[in-house]
């Protein structure tokens, strides 16, 4: 029995054959085949719902059979699968998409083809505070003439009044569900702030944000706790994003240090420490294994190093400047035990003993699973 009624033809959630206590223990048993040589695996936490979590909603527009459409993109099949409703994204989410649909016929605005690279409208991205109640629109579209727009934001935000802030942002490449570099504020300040672990952070619509609030608190209180702050050490936060996790644990510290190749992160950083009075953290828009490697020849001393990479793991370059630099420490976020194991492998052989493994589930009926790592230098 499959929780939802479109799971057949939209590949977001890969679990949909399973009920949740046993996607847990499917992941349970996936991460105890990967990483279970190297330190016992604590049970896999869940969520007490498992629905509605996502904070963050992208439907694309398109046409078929000369009618517009609006779903889910497919990357493997490059078409859009029609999804009138999910089960992960949030009500309210869903209810702004349709309306931006009835509102598309409404101005006769034209839905991007990708086959002719023709229209306007490519997709919509939906972003909400859980805790804050605001809402950001990003209306994303091609090169054109938006000459609709006031009267479209204004029959949008008289339709849903907690939308608090609407960007017209323009994608002039092929790629799908992409954020071009030029936007306009339309409504609102052009983003929205949400408060996570006690601290208010500022959302842009490319900012990157954990898309399960809930799951993301307990994700950074591990964090936390696996690096047993004393109060007095140096943090390096490392792929640190927008700053959250190394923010999350300045009051703890001594000083904060964080490093991120993407410039657009390393501003909202910045921005979210001064937004919450925080002046013992610095940000650093590098390349991560550069800048380690320039600390480790500097002889820096850096007591705990947490470092929260994408999917593709760690780069080499960035590992061997860690096991050089040789912080007593390291706090390994993953969202990919494939490539944790791989790194987990070559950091055993270079000097460091795991010690703690905890997995969280941040994204039910997906195969996805976060995994917090504590290692310590031998």
């Amino acid at each position: 029995m499959r929780a939802c009624p479109y799971s057949r033809k939209c590949s977001g959630c890969q679990l949909q054959n399973l009920k949740y206590d046993e996607q847990l223990k499917m992941k349970q048993v996936k991460l105890i085949r990967l990483l279970g040589r190297y330190c016992h695996v604590e049970e896999i936490i869940g969520m007490d719902n498992p629905f509605n979590y996502r904070n963050k909603a992208q439907s694309m527009f398109g046409f078929k059979n000369g009618k517009i459409i609006s779903g889910i993109y497919q990357s493997t099949t490059c078409k859009i699968a029609e999804v009138d409703s999910c089960m992960l994204e949030t009500e309210e989410s869903q209810k702004i998409v349709k309306t931006i649909k009835r509102l598309v016929l409404k101005h006769k605005i034209k839905a991007y083809d990708m086959q002719t690279s023709k229209g306007f409208l490519r997709h919509a991205l939906v972003r909400e505070g859980f805790k804050s109640g605001e809402i950001m629109v990003a209306l994303v579209t091609a090169n054109g003439d938006f000459s609709q727009k006031e009267a479209f934001v204004r029959d949008l935000v008289e339709a849903h009044k907690n939308i608090t802030t609407v960007v017209w942002n323009i994608n002039p490449t092929s790629t799908p569900l992409f954020l071009g570099k030029k936007s306009e504020t339309l409504y609102g300040e052009g983003y929205i702030k949400d408060t996570l672990c006690g601290l208010e952070f500022r959302i842009s619509p490319a900012s990157f944000y954990q898309v399960n609030p809930k799951q993301t608190e307990i994700l950074y209180s591990l964090a936390k706790d696996f690096a047993n702050l004393k109060g007095n050490e140096t943090v390096l936060d490392a792929y640190c994003g927008t700053g959250t996790i190394g923010l999350t644990m300045a009051k703890k510290v001594g000083k904060v240090l964080g490093v991120e190749i993407n410039s657009d992160a390393i501003k909202d950083a910045k921005e979210n420490a001064i937004l919450n009075g925080i002046n013992n953290a610095e940000f650093y828009n590098e390349d991560a294994g550069e800048y380690i490697l320039s600390l480790a020849r500097k002889k820096e001393n850096i007591d705990v190093i947490i470092t929260d990479p994408p999917r593709a793991g760690c780069s080499m370059q960035f590992l061997k400047s860690l096991v050089e630099l040789l912080p007593k420490k390291v706090v390994y976020i993953s969202c990919n035990p494939d490539t944790l194991a791989d790194d987990l492998r070559f950091l055993t052989k270079s000097g460091y003993k795991v010690k703690k493994i905890q997995p969280v589930d941040m994204f039910p009926y997906t195969n996805h699973v976060e995994t917090v790592v504590l290692l310590t230098s031998k």
